[in-house]
């Protein structure tokens, strides 16, 4: 039995840019393009009454930019993965999308092949950074604002247990909540209670910064990690 195809919602207020993704995901026989959203309001509205995959998100629209729209897609439909497909590099665009739940961010010079692999890694749940976007989030974590603070001054008066460490590498290692449970034979709940707390501990905001965070200490390589997706 062949697999559903992947039923992607796209958000951009040009009418031509909507119209160039079409053609090119209509060569897709795996994707399925379900709707169009010219801004970020109609784009909110539509995510809940078409149920996407993959929701493809530009940032600057009016009525509702695509920050927000993608803070109340992922908050009201949390299967949906964002992507976001824009033009902006800029940090004030960049850090407050990926906080706000986005899986991707993709620049709109990439190249086809590129938006179809991103579509597919987010759709698995797999994090999908431009190069140099990645590059600005490991730099912005490479200082993070608890570091900033006073020189040499902790992130957590209390460090992490062993097996929070433990739990750690594998978000690093991109495994869900269901798939570190069964590899260290505990719930999920457990597991969510874990990652909740080293959040806390080490001061960041997203299963994300965590994966990133683990890098910049070594506790995780570049071989075997990946951005992990944040769960609710």
């Amino acid at each position: 039995m062949a697999a559903k195809p992947i039923r992607v919602l796209i958000t951009d207020d040009h009418a031509i840019v909507r119209k160039g993704i079409r053609a090119l995901l209509a060569t897709e026989h795996d994707i399925q393009v379900i709707g169009e959203a010219c801004d970020g309001a109609e784009a909110v509205g539509l995510a809940q009454q078409l149920a996407p995959d993959v929701v493809l998100m530009d940032l600057v629209m009016p009525k509702l930019d695509g920050i927000e729209a993608t803070r109340q897609i992922t908050t009201n439909q949390p299967t949906a993965r964002v992507l976001v497909l824009t033009s902006f590099v800029a940090d004030d665009k960049v850090f407050p999308a990926i906080k706000a739940g986005a899986l991707g961010y993709l620049l709109k010079d990439s190249g086809p092949e590129q938006l179809v692999e991103a579509i597919h890694q987010v759709h698995r749940g797999e994090p999908s950074l431009d190069p140099s976007i990645a590059r600005k989030v490991l730099l912005e974590l490479a200082h993070p604002p608890a570091l900033r603070h006073g020189a040499g001054q902790p992130l957590t008066a209390e460090p992490l247990t062993e097996r929070e460490l433990g739990v750690l590498r594998l978000v690093a290692q991109g495994m869900s909540n269901k798939e570190i449970a069964e590899q260290l034979v505990i719930t999920e709940m457990t597991v969510r209670t874990h990652v909740s707390n080293i959040l806390g501990k080490l001061h960041l905001a997203s299963r994300t910064q965590a994966a990133l965070y683990a890098l910049r200490e070594g506790w995780a390589s570049l071989d075997d990690a990946a951005l992990a997706p944040d769960e609710k």
